[in-house]
């Protein structure tokens, strides 16, 4: 089923450029957290039985996404590739809550 899933596996390889960064520890570790934040929560969400219920994780997951992308900006990688895989993950993940939220209406 993941394997599928588009925005999940990119979500992964965000993840696994995350963790090739170089940047001070303190910021690193809150950017490893949250990325891989994105990731469970989308795989957590698609298992879940209701538009409802996916759009809240998939919800957790921009925040998440969000989160890593203040922490690339204070690490000074905003014009880095992991920075615009992160740009991509985000318009994934928006459609996515987009068409979960529709489906609520």
């Amino acid at each position: 089923m993941l394997a599928n899933f588009r925005t999940y596996q990119l979500a992964l390889r965000f993840h696994h450029s995350c963790r090739d960064l170089r940047i001070p520890s303190y910021i690193r570790m809150q950017l490893l957290r949250a990325s891989s934040s994105v990731a469970l929560n989308l795989a957590e969400g698609s298992a879940k039985p209701t538009a409802r219920d996916q759009l809240r994780f998939y919800s957790i997951a921009l925040g998440s996404l969000r989160e890593c992308q203040a922490a690339l900006a204070l690490s000074a990688e905003e014009g880095s590739a992991v920075a615009a895989l992160a740009d991509q993950l985000g318009g994934h993940l928006y459609r996515l809550i987009r068409s979960r939220h529709d489906s609520i209406k």
